[in-house]
């Protein structure tokens, strides 16, 4: 099932948009036009061998002992490539919507994306990009809230 599809299902407004080949969320953040804390980076982690797609903005970073101590667990690690591939078969590495729910795992939003009314993200591939307000992302995705972003 594709990003568009999911939306759809849901009766979510949205913007897709196509540009130029973005490998990063602030590449993302300069196609668009729009700063880098509108922009959700997800990031999947291991967190004690259960995967947790972990969604924040552009413009920040994980602190990994900070989420190992929100999600109280003993061990955390950023996912594999291999295991990437094995989780997202329908998108490009590294062009994951931030909406674990489609893939069946847990999405953990940090409390920094509240500071935005709109986000965008990227939609499956490294061309297209999805923009919704971000009490859209909030119904579709259905993250819990945590504080495990640093400003880079």
């Amino acid at each position: 099932m594709t990003i568009q599809d999911y939306l759809d299902q849901l009766g979510v407004n949205y913007r897709l948009s196509r540009h130029d080949t973005t490998y990063t969320a602030q590449d993302l953040a300069a196609a668009e036009h729009v700063p880098g804390r509108k922009v959700i980076k997800p990031v999947v982690v291991k967190a004690d061998g259960e995967f947790v797609m972990c969604a924040l903005p552009a413009s920040h970073r994980i602190d990994l002992d900070t989420l190992r101590q929100q999600l109280q667990v003993n061990e955390i690690e950023l996912a594999e490539e291999d295991e990437l591939n094995e989780l997202f078969p329908n998108c490009e590495l590294g062009a994951e919507p931030p909406i674990g729910k489609i893939f069946g795992i847990t999405t953990l939003m940090d409390e920094s994306l509240f500071a935005d009314d709109r986000v965008t993200f990227q939609a499956g591939t490294h061309r297209d990009s999805v923009t919704m307000t971000l009490a859209d992302y909030r119904r579709v995705a259905q993250p819990e809230v945590a504080y495990f972003g640093k400003h880079l």
